[in-house]
């Protein structure tokens, strides 16, 4: 989810590097595949590639390889990585069967081995009259003009999928089956291409080396983040200094003191502790009343990780350098077309988005500033003929208090956790016909604020299941929110003789924990998030496609994965949906109709300046991996300032330092992807017309139109393009 203005804070994307998923189990062998001596005979397989020839101990299927992103935190594909396609390999440590084009390549094994390899093939050999089985051919040296301007590996791509069409288990599929089939092994092999897969020898291992560097320096960047941002602790103990600050941030400052050794805080008494961590961040930028407290606040967070040891400078210096060079050896010009490869835009799409969207909103943001300065001066304030970075957010929550009677830490109370969980798990019924129940126990979970859920199908029969990690730990867990896979479906990888393997996701949050005996009361923003999130989560979830690398989230193009998160944001404006959920803690009140009024009618306030601040987000993010030379005189920060002035009305401090803390773009998977988030709001608000359409009242009409998004936009997964699943949806483009 996007940094504060949008879906989130700088969290996934920001995000940080998000908990890694652990890698897919390894899938069962071939019976008659040969075993080295020292190893036991594996147990009975789906039969391997055939030119797949590694031991059991280290072979893993095609199927269950998790896609190479080429956005996402950059994964190594060096020789002996089970997880990468390649081509024929021999036993580990031993010299190869025959010879490959790839990733491996080794002499010819004894003429006795090859005796026992030929006599291995014949007992695989298909029916007679098809195809025997091959070795892929070689990667051809050179590529026609054509070729260059698709992919740079062109060759190298055909190659191996004239490998893969002869695979024994493609011969067995139907005439029908077999095209969806290819085009999953196409993409397969593109990400296996933009991995360095068919990179020669010598680029292949600066290839691997570039992969190992930038998951060093990302995951460095990440910690760095975390430190700088655990590292600013305030103590305050005069009540004065925090004066404006709501009940709920006073009980969180007094808990935060007490796990820092103040053990008699309280939220009456103090002492309270201020933090960089998002809930007390925010609390104090909309709500202190001490304007030097704000400064120092804002200052802090904006210069995190940009000093002394945990100074993120070079780092980022160093992933832009080898990110460049990590494109020129796969033939592009720059790294925003290697991210493009697997998305739906393309850079000069993607320029010519964020432009027309910046002359859309700047007029909207300046009068949104126009409005603001008179309005703090109407209200008497020294600040009207000085407004600064830090007074914002603090003026603009006064603004929406007074124009539309709104006070988003008064709406606490009617937005429980446990209330609005039980509500979205409601929709999700309503909807796409499943069940959400808890299954604490099941599982193992990292901490006791975590949750396990069991989703079940309308037969009651569980069809994945999913972690949800709420509360904000800053000393141990990173700011945002994000959603993430634990395992993929796969029919390869199904155990205890079931027919797949079931969905594991996890979904993150860093809302308010409980304080005392009261629950985890949520701003309307936080409920935004969680029903965000859990639009990822159940398109991870209710996938139907069984090969790992297309199943849920996987294979599908960036800039269409935030379709159904955004999708599920709109279902917190709907009137019934949110009356659902929206019951006093105490008193089970529900949320007045007059202040849901309100709440849609401040849906787009201030939107030119929310709009602005995603765009410079996203343009700096395609400038750095576009234009910009890391080895240059113009630093990142000038390139940063260069484009705020043209997306932000208040120019921004010369210390500036937000890019030390962008983690979606240097810790996460939005390089060069950054741009995404505005590209699937189109996406989203067209889907959900679509409900609108129907009558949002009409129950048959919408529980049809929910099954038929189930059936495409969330079970299709990367078995289809974007738009071809768009279009099974909508009917149209």
């Amino acid at each position: 989810t996007p940094p504060a203005a949008s879906p989130g804070s700088p969290a996934l994307p920001p995000s940080a590097s998000s908990p890694s998923s652990p890698p897919p189990p390894r899938s069962a062998p071939s019976a008659p595949a040969p075993a080295p001596p020292q190893s036991p005979a594996p147990p009975t397989p789906p039969p391997p590639p055939p030119w797949r020839t590694t031991p059991a101990a280290t072979r893993s299927s095609p199927t269950s390889t998790s896609r190479p992103s080429t956005a996402s935190s950059p994964r190594t594909s060096a020789p002996g990585d089970p997880r990468a396609p390649r081509p024929p390999r021999g036993r580990a440590g031993a010299a190869g069967e025959g010879r490959g084009a790839g990733v491996g390549e080794a002499r010819p094994p004894a003429r006795a081995h090859r005796r026992q390899a030929r006599r291995r093939l014949e007992r695989r050999r298909p029916p007679q009259g098809r195809q025997g089985l091959r070795r892929p051919p070689r990667r051809r040296r050179g590529r026609t003009a054509r070729e260059s301007e698709v992919l740079p590996e062109a060759g190298a791509e055909q190659a191996y999928l004239r490998g893969l069409q002869r695979h024994q288990e493609f011969f067995r599929l139907g005439q029908p089956q077999r095209r969806p089939q290819a085009c999953r092994r196409r993409g397969q092999i593109k990400d296996a291409v933009l991995g360095g897969v068919a990179l020669e020898d010598e680029q292949r291992e600066k290839f691997n080396q570039i992969q190992q560097e930038l998951e060093k320096l990302s995951e460095k960047f990440s910690e760095n983040v975390l430190d700088a941002t655990k590292k600013f602790e305030k103590l305050i103990t005069d009540k004065k200094e925090i004066d404006g600050l709501p009940a709920s941030a006073l009980g969180l400052a007094a808990q935060t003191a007490v796990s820092k050794g103040h053990e008699n805080a309280s939220a009456e008494n103090g002492p309270w502790m201020i933090t960089l961590d998002a809930p007390s961040f925010m609390a104090v930028m909309q709500h202190a009343k001490n304007r030097a407290l704000r400064e120092e606040v804002y200052r802090a967070y904006l210069t995190r990780a940009s000093s002394g040891d945990l100074d993120n400078t070079d780092i980022i210096s160093q992933i832009l350098k080898l990110r460049l060079e990590k494109a020129k050896l796969l033939g592009y010009k720059n790294f925003a077309e290697v991210s493009m490869a697997r998305k739906m835009a393309t850079v000069d799409r993607v320029q010519e988005l964020l432009e027309k969207i910046r002359a859309a909103s700047w007029d909207h943001a300046v009068q949104d500033m126009e409005d603001l300065k008179a309005f703090v001066k109407d209200s008497g304030s020294a600040e009207a003929n000085d407004l600064a970075h830090w007074d914002l957010n603090f003026w603009s929550e006064r603004l929406r208090e007074s124009k539309y009677d709104i006070d988003e830490e008064g709406l606490r109370p009617y937005f429980a956790l446990p209330k609005v969980m039980d509500g979205l798990f409601s929709l999700a019924n309503k909807l796409f016909g499943i069940t959400v129940e808890a299954a604490d126990g099941l599982a193992p979970v990292w901490n006791s604020d975590v949750k396990f859920y069991c989703v079940k199908d309308s037969s009651n029969s569980p069809v994945a299941y999913f972690y949800f990690d709420p509360y904000s730990r800053p000393s141990e867990k990173r700011g945002g929110a994000w959603m993430n896979v634990v395992f993929s479906r796969s029919s390869v990888l199904a155990r205890h003789g079931s027919s797949v393997r079931l969905p594991v996701a996890h979904m993150v949050c860093n809302q308010m924990p409980p304080v005392g005996d009261k629950p985890s009361l949520m701003t309307f923003r936080e409920v935004e998030t969680v029903f965000h999130e859990f639009g990822h989560a159940l398109q991870h979830m209710l996938t139907r496609q069984d090969e790992a690398f297309v199943a849920g989230i996987s294979g599908i193009e960036w800039d269409a994965v935030e379709l159904p998160s955004q999708f599920m944001e709109n279902w917190c404006y709907h009137k019934n949906t949110l009356l659902s959920i929206a019951k006093h803690y105490e008193t089970g009140e529900p949320l007045p109709e007059e202040i849901y009024a309100k709440l849609v009618a401040a849906k787009n306030f201030r939107a030119g300046t929310f709009s602005l601040r995603q765009i410079r987000f996203a343009s700096v993010d395609m400038e750095l991996h576009t234009t910009y030379d890391p080895s240059g005189p113009v630093s990142v920060y000038d390139v940063d300032r260069r484009v705020a002035e043209k997306t932000q009305v208040l120019a921004p401090l010369p210390e500036d330092r937000f890019l030390c803390g962008f983690s979606h773009i240097f810790a996460g998977g939005y390089a060069a992807g950054y741009y995404s988030y505005k590209w699937a709001e189109v996406l989203s608000a067209d889907a959900f017309s679509a409900f609108e359409d129907v009558g949002l009242d009409n129950e048959k009409a919408i529980e049809e139109t929910g099954r038929r998004f189930r059936e495409t936009v969330l079970a299709l997964g990367g078995g289809k393009s974007p738009l071809e699943v768009f279009v099974a949806f909508r009917g149209r483009e």
